[in-house]
């Protein structure tokens, strides 16, 4: 208790003098800026998991070929979760009557009461004007999509007979939650209430019929719902989340997610930075005092327990402001952040305080409790003799224990193991190269300076006087500047790859079966619409039959005694019973990468297949098996020679099985492409579709639509971290560059008494952190532009070149920033008398 009352009598005397006040503002700037991204990457994530469950209708879906049991409703129930029920199947939809009657095989969806739970209709009523659906159709009505009623010619109004039921056609959806872009289901949609679905006729015993129970509530409810229920989902079940929602959508959430994840830890990064150069200033300063606790006979624990016990005070006090001030700074952010999105964001929990804490305590003990145990070796010679430094072994532990956890927090913040890595080596690296260069420049120093003459001389002899604190100092400002600069750059790549993927020009219309003596004519005619020529892909419709041999089990198979079928529980059941769509190439486009194998150069010998990565794996598909197919009636089998990743969110035709070129002559083919079709060109599909009647268009503007609104909510969130970590960076680099000052103010105080004026006084120290600016912005700028590839490439998996105009322009801003922040935070030389700098720095 009495080594507690000295701890805090000092943390209070300290306080009061000043001497402490900048490692408490570095701490909590570090816990500020920590919890503050924490907070808001906490909302806006949710915000925009949200905002992704409007394309499912609900938080989760459980999904069915049969009624959902009752035991799953209790569970969504008993978690107080809403929930509501939707059916779907497949029926021939006829509009008018008589000899003028319209059909065609639709798509029918009867809604439960509440649905959608998350998102909304967009429905066109008899006014045609556009509006947000206040409920699902009343009883008795029906919507009807606007492209089936294009195809079916109905207007609002009309009659529509759905199995024995007639309705009336009260809107048409312009878009949907579920909505989902599937190149062969391009049949009407038409909804209708629950309610209606039993006198329809069309549920009977070996209807093909789709059951889906949609739930929404609090986040934490529905995990614990998605947990529950996945283990007792019964055959012909399956869970939907938003995890599983359009490839385009999810990789844009997906990048977010790491995005947030690098701002926090470029917050960690900073945070680091600006404790371990206040703490060390701390340490310098009670060395004459440890030196005179030592004379008076107090021992090494005594003081190991007063100034560790100040650290942990001062730490739990900056992490409890700097959450204190990041809760309410991220409340504002959240309100003006909300107009911005379009949407309610909800409130965060509280693991980002609980972050913050663990992040302000960690980084303190890292970097504040090494040079504050090595005070417990200060000799009491220090009272006369200021040149004697203390040493102490053990500290040398502490700080490899306390790096150790930092390099634990860094990877927990990261949320990705390839992200941690990278930063983590980046880091390391950086610094090696920045203690190496720091030494290198100041030997140079050392030679130079008997040449050079004036303020000049006096600010690089600065440098080369104190090694140790010029390569500190070049170190952590050279990290700090590589986190922002690495920020900088990912944040441009990520939003640059958004706008180019998603510009206007974007194909928007999918043209399907084209056939073999129409690809020129087709081809012809979108070139005389003036829109760009067409790549047309073939596209082969195929079951697979068997894998290296063994025949393929199927769901109607499933009581087969055949030894050499597949294990059920072996590769995904779903995706071997549907059919496949496959398509030959010579080469690939930039939209597909080879990751394993070799793609084929010319046409091989035998079939070869290339499988899309993902869909390999869910299939246990390896390089060298064998796939075989059933092609009407036609056998094809081949080699799979490589796997692909394919960036889905390009929006061009992809195909999960590529064939060798040659491989797929013979088999019956249809074509496929993907054009741009510009706005003012209504008339664009029905010209087509009259000249080639029987081609399918498919209009995706809608789809498009909503990916766009996804996609410019997840850049308004990134963009707002990015800015708000870079503020709260310099702020923090500031605090770092001030805490190292105390032997310049010094050294000013002295030339200050010995006649030296402000403009020399300026111009040194001008050329001290100009040299020690231009050094550390250099090596961030390139360390930040190799780290930037790696994290681009392997995070984000977004494609890279080094952008070296920008990272000029970060040395540069690096090199002014260490300048205006040095000159701001050595001002004090200027405006205080010189006896009184003196006084308080030897005091």
């Amino acid at each position: 208790m009495k080594v507690t009352a000295l701890a805090w009598r000092q943390l209070r005397r300290d306080l009061k003098a000043g001497d402490i006040r900048i490692l408490l503002a570095a701490l909590v700037l570090a816990v500020l800026a920590v919890t503050a991204v924490g907070f808001v990457t906490d909302r806006a994530e949710r915000a925009l998991a949200i905002e992704a469950n409007r394309l499912l209708g609900g938080d989760a879906v459980v999904r069915g070929d049969s009624p959902i049991a009752s035991g799953i409703a209790d569970t969504a129930t008993a978690l107080d979760l809403k929930q509501t029920t939707t059916v779907e199947l497949n029926t021939m939809i006829s509009v008018g009557g008589g000899a003028d009657a319209r059909l065609q095989l639709g798509d029918l969806r009867a809604l439960g009461n509440g649905f959608p739970l998350r998102g909304v209709f967009r429905i066109v009523g008899a006014d045609g004007v556009e509006r947000d659906a206040a409920a699902i159709p009343a009883p008795g009505t029906a919507w009807l999509s606007r492209a089936g009623a294009s195809t079916l010619d109905a207007d609002v109004g009309d009659t529509i007979v759905v199995g024995e039921s007639r309705f009336t056609l009260a809107a048409l959806v312009a878009s949907e939650p579920d909505a989902a872009l599937d190149y062969f289901n391009i049949a009407p949609k038409v909804f209708i209430n629950l309610a209606d679905l039993p006198a329809t006729g069309l549920v009977q015993e070996g209807s093909r019929i789709g059951y889906r129970l949609v739930v929404a509530g609090q986040a934490g409810a529905v995990d614990r719902f998605v947990n529950t229920v996945k283990p007792e989902l019964a055959r012909g079940q399956r869970l939907e989340t938003a995890g599983d929602a359009r490839p385009e959508i999810r990789a844009a959430l997906d990048r977010a997610g790491r995005f947030l994840g690098l701002a926090a830890l470029v917050s960690v990064v900073m945070a680091a930075v600006a404790v371990a150069m206040a703490a060390r200033q701390h340490s310098q300063r009670h060395l004459s005092g440890t030196a005179v606790m030592r004379c008076l006979g107090a021992g090494q624990a005594t003081l190991v327990g007063i100034h560790i016990g100040e650290l942990l005070m001062l730490g739990l006090m900056a992490s409890t402001v700097g959450v204190a001030l990041a809760f309410a700074l991220q409340w504002g952010i959240g309100l003006w952040l909300a107009p911005m999105l379009g949407m309610t964001i909800p409130p965060a929990g509280w693991t980002p305080a609980l972050h913050g804490f663990a992040v302000g305590l960690v980084v303190l003990m890292a970097f504040g409790a090494p040079p504050v145990l090595a005070l417990r070796r200060v000799p009491a010679l220090r009272v006369l003799r200021r040149d004697l430094d203390p040493t102490e072994p053990s500290a040398w532990l502490v700080a490899a224990a306390g790096l150790a956890g930092l390099a634990a927090l860094l990877w927990w913040k990261a949320g990705s193991a390839t992200l941690g890595i990278a930063m983590l080596g980046g880091l390391v690296a950086t610094a090696v190269v920045l203690g190496a260069l720091g030494w290198g420049m100041i030997v140079l120093l050392r030679r130079l300076r008997p040449r050079l003459r004036g303020s000049l001389r006096y600010g690089l002899a600065n440098v080369s006087r104190r090694p140790a604190t010029s390569i500190a100092q070049i170190a952590s400002l050279g990290l700090g500047l590589m986190a922002l600069l690495l920020l900088t750059f990912v944040r441009t790549d990520l939003l640059d790859r958004w706008q180019l993927q998603l510009a206007a020009d974007a194909p928007n219309r999918f043209i399907i079966n084209v056939q073999d003596d129409q690809i020129d004519p087709v081809a012809k005619f979108i070139a005389d619409q003036g829109i760009a020529a067409p790549t047309l892909y073939p596209m082969i419709r195929a079951r697979l039959v068997a894998h290296n041999g063994a025949p393929v089990v199927r769901a109607t198979d499933a009581d087969t005694d055949d030894a050499t079928a597949e294990p059920s529980d072996g590769p995904d059941r779903r995706r071997t019973e549907r059919e496949f769509n496959l398509s030959m190439a010579a080469t690939l486009d930039d939209d597909n990468r080879v990751a394993a194998g070799r793609f084929w150069d010319g046409v091989p010998a035998t079939p070869e297949i290339s499988v899309e990565a993902g869909y390999a794996k869910s299939l246990q598909w390896k390089l060298g098996d064998t796939a075989s197919f059933d092609i009407a009636g036609q056998p094809f089998t081949a080699t799979i020679t490589s796997l692909r990743e394919v960036d889905w969110t390009s929006f061009r035709p992809n195909f999960f099985v590529v064939a060798s070129p040659g491989s797929l002559d013979g088999f019956p083919a249809s074509h496929i492409t993907a054009i741009s079709v510009p706005p003012e060109q209504t008339r664009f599909t029905a010209q087509l579709v009259g000249r080639f009647p029987n081609l399918t268009v498919i209009d995706i503007d809608a789809v498009l639509s909503q990916v766009r609104a996804t996609a410019d909510q997840v850049s308004v969130v990134v963009e707002v971290v990015f800015w708000f970590s870079l503020a709260t960076g310099v702020l923090v680099l500031l605090a770092a560059v001030s805490a190292s000052q105390d032997e310049r103010l010094l050294e000013g105080g002295v030339m200050r008494v010995l006649g030296g004026s402000r403009r020399q006084l300026r111009l040194a120290q001008a050329s001290e952190f100009a040299v020690v600016g231009l050094l550390s912005g250099v090596v961030a700028a390139v360390a930040a532009s190799v780290l930037a590839g790696v994290v681009a490439v392997r995070v984000f998996d977004l494609p890279w070149q080094p952008n070296w105009s920008m990272a000029l322009a970060g040395a540069v801003l690096g090199m002014l920033a260490a300048l205006v922040a040095g000159m701001f935070a050595t001002r004090k030389v200027l405006d205080a008398p010189p006896s009184q700098t003196l006084r308080e720095l030897q005091g």
